[in-house]
């Protein structure tokens, strides 16, 4: 249709980097997805647990997703999948919706995720505040590590309700439940979690001292292995070998189903995906915002083009649609294991998709291994994962910022961890419109000048929109208790726009001195305000006015 912006091209970011695609850059894709791979093999577990879901759910939401993103994305190193902060939403979803309208969401969500990127509105992401996003963030990263309490401290919690004050409420009722095996564990878990990469740190004391020996080239090389897998594999191992009573896979879950999972469609109507309005916006919107910001934390880390947002969002649409079919969870761009691909050195999204198989030959050869897995081991990744997600320093760089700044982050902040997200980012958002508004309104000001020929004249600064028109009050009345006709001046040369609010109150203002005999007279209009004025015929009006008047 004629007037409408064209519809953003399907180009994946993949066909443009096979182009002069060599060996070297294939080894250095092979390296780093299979590290990533790695990496992503306890945490796709850990998210899909804490989420209310089963541990596969996770997986094949990292390998089927991932490789779709990676296939069809608009960046060229980013690694999609199972996120932390979506536990928080899709257990709320779970428990009020049930797994299958979870799937229906998801699925609804991602056709949503494709049409924003579809119709070009991949940039309107950036236009969150950084506030309202830091708010959030924070506010998930607390609501991870408050939902993973009950499996590190492995209390006997037959159902955990899915909000703030029920969680605290239930888990105060069974801490007389503690088991100390299971505190062990996890504490072990993030206690070595934090350690080994600082044990291998190049200016480590450990470091040096091995440099100093002739130690066996195996040892060094456990250096590469991500501390989350040192930490499943050993504290697996620990806890089968003493046989310590704590809850397992196993035991919760029956252990991993060793094969390709099963396309399934879900129970749908489309009354159903009315009731479901308000999950399907939160998934898009969190995801949309998470992929987006991930792709932005890689356009800085890597040597690569920049992301394209609209591509992005397509991608992430088909994975989040194609998913659920297969009993996934939502999709979208993580920041660690993408982070963790750019340093282990990918140069294309083959990497992304060398992780995907990665994942898939283990979950296929070694799911019998994951009946063994302590929860609280899995609960103590997850800890680790929701301290690195906050930006915690933020709070105390508060006092540096504006008191809007302090409202927006703190209110997101407290809204999400108490109430719920999307009424967190809606909060926020609405905030940041209304401090915006009285920012501007007190941008704007109207000061008068005297002028020696009789005529009163008045100077504008800055923009006369809908929130600024009661600075026009002193003008009116002045006006208002003039003793006779006034020919007034405005001079608008530093009015840099203006809204058809802000044109309505001038209108008034002309009308009022039309009533008393005199005139108003307009000079030094910006581009803007001139176009304006034309277009509604005020320009006209003043002119005839003014032609009168002489």
């Amino acid at each position: 249709m004629p007037g409408l912006p064209p519809l953003a091209p399907f180009r994946p970011r993949l066909l443009a980097d096979l182009r002069g695609y060599d060996g070297g850059r294939f080894a250095r894709d092979l390296g780093a997805g299979v590290t990533v791979g790695i990496v992503a093999l306890p945490l796709a577990m850990a998210f899909a647990i804490a989420s209310g879901l089963p541990p596969q759910a996770g997986l094949w939401t990292a390998i089927i997703g991932g490789l779709l993103v990676s296939l069809l994305g608009g960046t060229s190193v980013q690694i999609a999948g199972p996120a932390g902060a979506f536990i928080v939403i899709v257990y709320g979803i779970v428990e009020r919706y049930g797994v299958a309208n979870l799937l229906i969401s998801t699925a609804s969500a991602g056709v949503l995720l494709f049409l924003l990127g579809l119709f070009r509105l991949g940039a309107l992401v950036r236009y969150v505040p950084v506030s309202v996003v830091i708010g959030f963030t924070n506010g998930i990263a607390v609501l991870i590590a408050l939902s993973q309490l009950r499996d590190l401290l492995g209390l006997r919690v037959p159902h955990m309700p899915a909000n703030f004050f029920g969680q605290m409420a239930t888990m105060g009722r069974h801490l007389d439940t503690v088991n100390p095996w299971a505190l062990l564990l996890g504490a072990l878990c993030v206690l070595g979690l934090f350690v080994w990469p600082r044990l291998w740190a190049t200016d480590s004391r450990f470091r040096r001292q091995l440099d100093h020996l002739e130690v066996p080239g195996a040892l060094r090389a456990t250096s590469r292995v991500p501390g989350p897998v040192v930490a499943l594999l050993t504290l697996s191992l620990l806890a089968w070998a003493l046989k310590l009573p704590v809850e397992t896979i196993g035991t919760r879950f029956g252990g991993i189903p060793q094969g390709l999972p099963a396309f399934a469609l879900p129970d749908f109507s489309w009354e159903t995906v009315r009731l479901l309005v308000t999950p399907t916006l939160t998934i898009a919107l969190l995801g949309a915002v998470e992929s987006l910001l991930c792709a932005r934390v890689a356009d800085q880390l890597a040597d690569a083009r920049k992301h394209d947002p609209n591509q992005e969002l397509m991608a992430q649409g088909v994975a989040n649609a194609v998913v659920p079919f297969f009993g996934g969870m939502p999709v979208t761009g993580t920041i660690a294991r993408t982070v963790t691909n750019i340093r282990a050195g990918a140069a294309s999204p083959v990497a992304g998709m060398v992780h995907s198989l990665t994942l898939t030959v283990v979950v296929l050869a070694a799911a019998p291994l994951a009946f063994h897995i302590p929860l609280a081991v899995l609960a103590g990744v997850l800890l680790f994962v929701a301290w690195n997600m906050g930006e915690w320093r933020e709070f105390a760089r508060l006092k540096h910022f504006s008191n809007h700044y302090r409202l927006m982050l703190l209110s997101t902040f407290s809204v999400t961890i108490v109430f719920d997200l999307t009424v967190a980012v809606e909060l926020g958002l609405v905030l940041a419109v209304v401090l915006f508004v009285r920012r501007q309104r007190d941008i704007f000001s109207a000061e008068p000048v005297r002028r020696e020929d009789g005529r009163q004249t008045w100077r504008l600064y800055g923009s006369l929109f809908f929130g600024a028109v009661t600075k026009i009050d002193p003008i009116v009345a002045e006006v208002e208790a003039a003793p006779g006709p006034l020919h007034l001046l405005l001079d608008a040369h530093l009015m840099v726009s203006l809204d058809t609010t802000g044109l309505d109150a001038l209108e008034q203002l002309h009308k009022a001195l039309r009533r008393r005999g005199g005139r108003l007279e307009i000079v030094g209009l910006q581009p803007q305000p001139a176009s304006l004025m034309a277009r509604s015929g005020f320009a006209g009006r003043l002119a005839e006015a003014t032609g009168d008047g002489q």
